[in-house]
């Protein structure tokens, strides 16, 4: 009994380690030194150990981790309303605080835009959520025992993590967006489905004008 509880609390501390040095270190690290730059060497090295983790502890099929399944009508129509109205919030933000910088990459950068639309989704809004959501839900459930403390966990790291491009707008947007995401991954355990949520929520940051928020921000 002393033995196994004394597996258990070691098992917990090296979680506990892991989560800080990860969470918190990482991005306190990219920040103290400027190196959002690189961000996506970060990004896709996390994605990387994340993926390791999972493989080892998590793995019952891509079946279960992407669940397609709960891509449907029922589950797309509140997030497409919930969408269009905070579509309808950036383009007032942005005419409010940023006005110079509205539809920016749509006016300058037009060639651009059909990219944008399909490698955000693919390599930037895909590995965070399945970072922030599929790994993040099941790896700390011993610390956030229900969804509720895991869908405040994960939007509070999830904000954190932007803390790293220096402006106040990054981490507060992504702390309602993470928010959002985790709620929906709370609800439907599919990775298929928060990422596009994800995906479009990114793109529509970038068109209206607050990308450099997420990028310029940091070293602008």
């Amino acid at each position: 009994m002393t033995r196994h509880f004394r597996i258990v609390n070691g098992a917990k501390l090296v979680l506990g380690l892991e989560f800080v040095l990860l969470w918190l270190g990482v991005p306190t690290i990219i920040l103290a030194f400027r190196l959002a730059p690189y961000m996506f060497v970060f990004l896709w090295s996390a994605t990387a150990y994340c993926a390791w983790i999972y493989r080892r502890h998590f793995w019952t099929g891509w079946r279960d981790l992407w669940r397609w399944e709960a891509v449907r009508w029922d589950n797309l129509r509140p997030i497409l309303i919930r969408w269009a109205i905070c579509c309808v919030g950036l383009v007032i933000l942005v005419a409010v605080m940023d006005p110079d910088r509205m539809f920016q990459l749509v006016r300058r950068r037009p060639d651009f835009v059909p990219f944008l639309l399909v490698l955000y989704p693919l390599l930037s809004a895909l590995p965070q959520e399945f970072i922030f959501c599929s790994v993040f839900f099941k790896r700390y459930a011993p610390f956030f025992p229900s969804d509720r403390w895991r869908i405040l966990a994960s939007a509070l790291t999830f904000a954190y993590a932007h803390v790293l491009f220096i402006n106040w707008v990054a981490p507060v947007l992504s702390l309602v967006a993470g928010f959002i995401f985790a709620r929906t991954f709370a609800r439907t355990r599919s990775l298929a489905l928060v990422a596009i949520e994800h995906g479009l929520y990114g793109n529509a940051l970038f068109l209206v004008g607050l990308g450099w928020y997420f990028y310029g921000g940091a070293h602008g």
